[in-house]
Parts: C-alpha cells; sequence; structure tokens
C-alpha cells in the first residue's frame, strides 16, 4: 500500500498544472539546499578546530549552546518546514487502514530536508572528535540522542501547525533567553549543558532523548488517527458569525469601503493575521544595527536599510501579495463596475496609516539617539513615497491565490518569485542605501538621509501620476491574474 501511496504522489506532482513551476521550483530548490548543506559542512569539520584553539573544550562549547541550536530549529520549522499531506478525502472512501495513511504521511516529515540537512553539522563533527581520540561508543550515543531531540521537533511542529502565532511566541522565548545571558541575569545553559554532557558521559541517558521521540512520534500518530474522519476531523471550521459595520468609513467613499473589507480580512482570517504578527516582528529588526552587537551592521549606510525594515514592516509583508488577499472572490469583483483607481488607492492607504503607526510605535529606538530615530523616519517617508507604489506594481505580477485559512508561508509562495517582481524590488532596498551612500560619500550623513527622504517626498508627489501607470498594468495583467486565481495544485 505504501507503494501505492507513492506512486499516486508521484502521478500527483507530474499532472500538476503547476508542473514546470513546480519543476523550476524544485531545481532551485536543490542549489539552495547545496549551499546550506556545505555550510553545514563546513561547520561540522571546523567547529571543533576553532574551539579548540580559542581552548575551548568542544564537546563542553557545543553542549553548552545546544540548547538554542535545537530551539531556533523550532523556530524556522514553525516559519518555514511545511507538512507534506496527502489528498486524504478521496482515501477515506477505500477500504485502506487509518493507521496505513497517517504512518505515510507522518513518514514523509521523516525524509524533510529540515531533519536530513543537521547530519551534515553532526556527523563531520562525530568523525572528527572520534579522529581527535574521544570515546567512539560515547560519540555515537551522543549524536542519537541530539538527533533524536531535533527529530522531536519535526512532530512538535506538526501538532503545533494550527495553532496561530506559535512562531513569534517561540522566537520570543529564545530572544528572551538570550538576552537574559547575553546581560547575565539568567542562564538557560546551567541548566541544559548539564543533561547534554551526562548524554555524552554516560551510556544510559542517551536513552531519555529516544524515548521523549518515540512519545511524540505516539502521541501526534494518534491524534491524527482519531481525526482521520471527514465529519470533524476534516471538515472545515465553522465560527460564530459576528458583524462589524465600521460605518466611520462610509465618509470615504469608494476607499472606505475597500478599506472596510481589509481591515475585516486581517481580523478574520489566520494567514492575513500572521502576515500582520510578522510586520510586527520587523519593529525589532533594528535592534541587530542599532546596538552595535554585530560589527559589520555598525555603519550608518546599514543603519538606512534597517530604517526601511523597521518602518515598513506591514508595507512589506501585505503589500507584497496586493491582489492575491482579494484572489477567492478576486473573479467576482471584475464583474463588478469597480475602479481599479479606488481599489488600488484603499490598498495603498492602508500601508500609509500602518507605516505611519509602525514609525510612531517605534520612537523607543530614541533610546539609541536622535539620529538613529530620524534614520527610521526618512525610511517611513521612502516607503511611503517610493516602495508603497513599489509593492502595488509588483503585485501587478504576483498571481499567487492565498488560502486566507491556513498561516503557512506567510513570507510567500512560488509564483510570487518571478522576474519582474524581482526587478521591481530592486529599488525597494538599494535604491536608499545607494542615495544615502552618495549623500554621506560628497557630503556628510545628514546630507545622505536629505536625499533619501527627498526620494520619499518626489514619490508622494507623484502619486496620481504613479497610480495612472500602476492602474494600466493591472488592466493589462487582468485575465491572466484571473486564469492563475483559477489554478488548484
Amino acid at each position: 500500500m505504501i507503494q501505492k501511496f507513492l506512486y499516486l504522489e508521484w502521478k500527483a506532482f507530474i499532472r500538476s498544472a503547476s508542473f514546470a513551476t513546480n519543476l523550476a521550483l524544485k531545481i532551485l530548490m536543490g542549489f539552495v539546499a547545496a549551499y546550506f548543506i556545505l555550510i553545514f559542512l563546513a561547520l561540522g569539520v571546523l567547529t571543533f578546530y576553532i574551539l579548540k584553539k580559542e581552548n575551548f573544550d568542544p564537546i563542553v562549547t557545543v553542549n553548552k549552546f545546544l540548547i538554542y541550536y535545537i530551539l531556533i530549529d523550532l523556530v524556522i520549522r514553525l516559519l518555514l518546514q511545511k507538512i507534506p499531506v496527502m489528498n486524504i478525502r478521496p482515501m477515506l472512501v477505500f477500504p485502506i487502514k487509518k493507521s496505513t495513511i497517517v504512518h505515510f504521511s507522518l513518514g514523509k516529515t521523516i525524509l524533510s530536508f529540515f531533519n536530513l540537512v543537521h547530519g551534515f553539522f553532526l556527523i563531520p563533527f562525530c568523525v572528527v572528535l572520534i579522529i581527535e581520540g574521544y570515546d567512539a561508543l560515547s560519540v555515537v550515543l551522543w549524536f542519537t540522542a541530539v538527533y533524536s531531540l531535533l527529530y522531536c521537533n519535526n512532530f512538535i511542529n506538526i501538532i503545533l501547525s494550527n495553532k496561530d502565532n506559535l512562531f513569534a511566541i517561540f522566537l520570543g522565548i529564545v530572544a528572551v533567553l538570550g538576552g537574559l545571558q547575553y546581560y547575565g541575569l539568567f542562564n538557560i545553559t546551567d541548566y541544559t549543558a548539564p543533561f547534554f554532557n551526562a548524554i555524552f558521559n554516560t551510556y544510559w541517558a542517551f536513552a531519555i532523548p529516544i524515548l521523549v521521540l518515540f512519545a511524540f512520534y505516539y502521541v501526534t500518530f494518534h491524534y491524527f488517527k482519531n481525526n482521520l474522519y471527514l465529519d470533524a476531523g476534516l471538515s472545515n471550521k465553522h465560527d460564530i458569525a459576528t458583524t462589524e459595520d465600521l460605518t466611520w468609513l462610509n465618509q470615504f467613499g469608494t476607499i472606505g469601503t475597500f478599506l472596510k473589507n481589509d481591515i475585516k480580512l486581517i481580523k478574520r482570517n489566520k494567514r492575513s493575521k500572521t502576515t500582520v504578527g510578522l510586520s510586527v516582528m520587523f519593529l525589532f529588526y533594528g535592534f541587530l544595527f542599532f546596538t552595535n552587537g554585530i560589527a559589520m551592521y555598525n555603519n550608518p549606510v546599514m543603519h538606512i536599510f534597517a530604517g526601511i525594515f523597521v518602518s515598513g514592516g506591514f508595507l512589506i509583508t501585505f503589500g507584497q501579495f496586493v491582489p492575491s488577499w482579494d484572489s477567492a472572490y478576486y473573479q467576482l469583483m471584475m464583474t463588478q463596475n469597480i475602479p481599479y483607481k479606488g481599489y488600488l488607492s484603499s490598498k495603498w492607504w492602508l500601508m500609509v496609516i500602518a507605516t505611519v503607526i509602525t514609525t510612531t510605535i517605534a520612537s523607543f529606538y530614541l533610546y539609541f539617539g536622535v539620529q538613529v530615530y530620524l534614520t527610521i523616519v526618512v525610511g517611513a517617508l521612502y516607503n511611503i513615497g517610493v516602495n508603497s507604489h513599489l509593492v502595488l506594481l509588483g503585485g501587478a505580477y504576483t498571481k499567487t491565490p492565498i488560502d486566507l485559512s491556513s498561516g503557512k508561508g506567510a513570507f510567500g509562495d512560488k509564483k510570487a518569485f518571478n522576474i519582474k517582481t524581482m526587478l521591481i524590488s530592486i529599488p525597494q532596498l538599494s535604491l536608499p542605501v545607494l542615495l544615502y551612500w552618495l549623500g554621506s560619500k560628497y557630503g556628510n550623513p545628514t546630507v545622505g538621509l536629505a536625499l533619501v527622504a527627498s526620494a520619499g517626498v518626489i514619490g508622494f508627489a507623484f502619486k496620481e501620476k504613479a497610480f495612472s501607470v500602476i492602474e494600466k498594468i493591472y488592466k493589462s495583467e487582468k485575465y491572466a491574474t484571473i486564469a492563475a486565481y483559477k489554478q488548484k495544485g
């Protein structure tokens, strides 16, 4: 039966309406995977010698910070790892054991790249340990235990895949623990390092992670098996309907009507709420640049780069998928007498309002100096005057239907990336950095900020002209967009 499932998976792949896109994506992802594999291999081989050169015990040092490695792995999985699933509904009408379906679905996750990539770090590191004289049996048992914990993350991600905002929560936990340790207030490694050292120094402690792994598999298996039926486990979730009039927006006419729809969409759907949560996280992106914690980021040119992100989190995460947010009913909209300009203006105003609110909240960066906050304000001006138009322009070529009930893939989808959108995205970040660099080189940092701010003001002044061009492009791409939204699979 497993062989039949594999056959069906292959047929689903080659018969997909987006087979060419999937194949190209697989090839591209292969190169990306090879890149990360090389990085992990280099780390696996060099970590021992780098630590030894700095007079650290390699295995003790790795064990000390292993808790962060495992937690960051979980955070990355919650954000990026997709759960391989089968088309289960048709299977339930055939005499196939539910346990077989669930075992196959969970088995697919075991072969995920997010699981296998760790081997390219851990295996070379363990080989080096054995070559350098460490007890071979201790090394093998330690490797087995650590890999078991990483596989526990795999099943935690499956169990929590339908929970909202967990990525932000776990990332917050890692950030808080790291911050407390950095400032000497609380060191979690004092409690976790002895456990990992015990795994290496004893011949029995390795069994604890293995037992935990089997427990997670058992819980995950029975959770999905007990919910594997149409009238409950696979049925759509129905919430109690509520109404929101937002009548105060009526005074803005057509734009107000679209704004009401967008506000309701953001408040009621998982994908949009996840995106808003991610945009809030961009607020804290500046800490990487303005705290002088990373030497390569400690320069004014990189600061303007950070200013764009801090003030434009919502614009970047939400704006790149206009009009994909409305893909479920885009065809219906196009049958109505709706002016494109009013539709685009409502999205523009939503992004502008969010940028102003974000910039106001980011005033806590005044703690690092007036110049830092001024950089963020200038970034906001550029976002409003230039980037707001660019993301709307890029949206004309982003033909990605969005499943509003899904929180996965909040950073994008395969059809979101094409040559046109890539070219349009270049001036979003490179142009303000170039303007600031020119101003600083031939004047001073204030001149650089003035150039970036001037670009934003000029873009705002030519808003109507820009909208006329964008509107024509949306009209020319109208039928291609509708056809793309009709594609399933």
